[in-house]
C-alpha cells in the first residue's frame, strides 16, 4: 500500500563517527523525499566530520568504522556540515519526517548537527524539528514484530536487502518496511490489541509514540499536568518553575556546560518564559491565591 499523503515526507538515515550524539557527528546522509502522488527525490551526501573547537576532522571510532565501512581517508575532502547545512534545511523546510529509529538517534543527532553549523555560521535555523511530525518505522515494527531492520525487510518484504548500513540503502529499505505494514496491519492485532494501521501521517506519528520529552535527549520532559519537569540531576522530578524560582542559577549552569544543542535551546527558551511570568503584573487570579494564603495564614489580621 502506497502512502497516504497531504504533503511531503523526507525519510532519512545517518551514519556517524560514534553514537555520542554531542561528541559525535554525521559523515552520510540521506534523504528520500516522498511526495504526496509518490514521487520520490534522493539525496546524499557524505561529511567531512568537524570538530567546531579544535577546527580539525573528527575521526571515527574503531567501533563505528567497522559498522559502516567508511574511513577517515575517504571523508578529508568531503564538504564539511556547515558547508551543506542550507541545502539540508531546504530539503526538509516543507516536509514531515520519517526514518527507522530515528527518534532516538537520527533526528536527535540531524538537530545537534544543525545547531552547531547555525552557531559556527552566527545564523539561525529557520526551521524547528519539534515542530515536525516524525513516523518512526521500528516503532510500529517493535510494537508488533520486535527486530533489526535486516530483519524487518526480510519479514514484510519477504527478501533481505543489499547494502546494509549504507545510509541510502538503509533508507529505502525503511519506506518498503511501511509500505508493507500499511498493508500489513489493516485490521486491529488480535495478539497485541494494536488498532489497525491508517494510512495518514498523523496515524503513522502516533501509532505508538508515546514520547512526553521536550528536547530531544529527554532531559526535560512534561509530567503529567503537562508542566516541563527535569528529568535528571538534582532536581529530577521538580518543574521547571519550581527550579527557577529556588535556584535560577542552574538554567545558566546548563547553558555553559557540555549538553546538547536542543537542549540548551530549550532551556533557554523555558528560562526566558520563566523571566516573562516573573516580571507578569499580578491579575485577579494571582490576588485572590495571595489574599487566602494571608486568610489562611493569618485569620485576616497583620498583628
Amino acid at each position: 500500500m502506497k502512502l497516504n499523503l497531504e504533503k511531503p515526507v523526507v525519510f532519512f538515515d545517518i551514519e556517524s563517527t560514534g553514537l555520542n550524539i554531542t561528541s559525535n557527528s554525521i559523515i552520510e546522509l540521506a534523504f528520500v523525499k516522498v511526495f504526496p502522488g509518490g514521487e520520490q527525490r534522493i539525496k546524499t551526501w557524505r561529511i567531512c566530520p568537524w570538530d567546531y573547537e579544535k577546527r580539525c576532522q573528527r575521526p571515527n571510532e574503531p567501533e563505528a568504522a567497522a559498522v559502516h565501512g567508511i574511513t577517515d581517508a575517504e571523508l578529508k575532502d568531503e564538504p564539511k556540515f556547515y558547508e551543506i547545512v542550507d541545502e539540508v534545511i531546504e530539503w526538509i523546510a516543507d516536509a514531515e519526517l520519517g526514518g527507522y529509529n530515528s527518534q532516538k538517534f537520527d533526528l536527535p543527532m540531524l538537530s545537534e548537527e544543525i545547531e552547531r553549523a547555525m552557531q559556527f555560521l552566527h545564523k539561525t535555523s529557520p526551521v524547528d524539528l519539534h515542530e515536525k511530525k516524525m513516523v518512526d518505522v521500528q516503532c510500529i515494527f517493535f510494537a508488533h514484530e520486535p527486530r533489526n531492520l535486516a530483519a524487518a525487510h526480510r519479514f514484510y518484504c519477504g527478501c533481505d536487502f543489499q547494502g546494509a548500513h549504507a545510509a541510502e540503502s538503509d533508507v529505502l529499505a525503511t519506506i518498503e518496511v511501511l509500505e508493507a505494514q500499511l498493508d500489513k496491519y489493516k485490521e486491529v492485532d488480535p495478539t497485541t490489541g494494536f488498532p489497525a494501521l491508517k494510512n495518514s501521517l498523523t496515524s503513522l506519528t502516533s501509532y505508538v509514540n508515546s514520547s512526553k520529552n521536550v528536547d530531544f535527549f529527554g532531559r526535560l520532559v512534561y509530567n503529567d499536568k503537562g508542566e516541563v519537569e527535569f528529568n535528571f540531576g538534582k532536581y529530577k522530578g521538580k518543574t521547571a518553575q519550581q527550579v527557577y524560582r529556588e535556584d535560577p542559577s542552574y538554567f545558566d549552569w546548563i547553558l555553559t556546560k557540555d549538553f546538547a544543542q536542543d537542549t540548551k535551546k530549550q532551556v533557554a527558551k523555558i528560562k526566558a518564559e520563566c523571566e516573562a511570568m516573573s516580571h507578569k503584573p499580578a491579575d485577579l487570579t494571582d490576588l485572590n491565591k495571595l489574599a487566602d494564603k494571608f486568610n489562611s495564614e493569618y485569620n485576616g489580621k497583620l498583628f
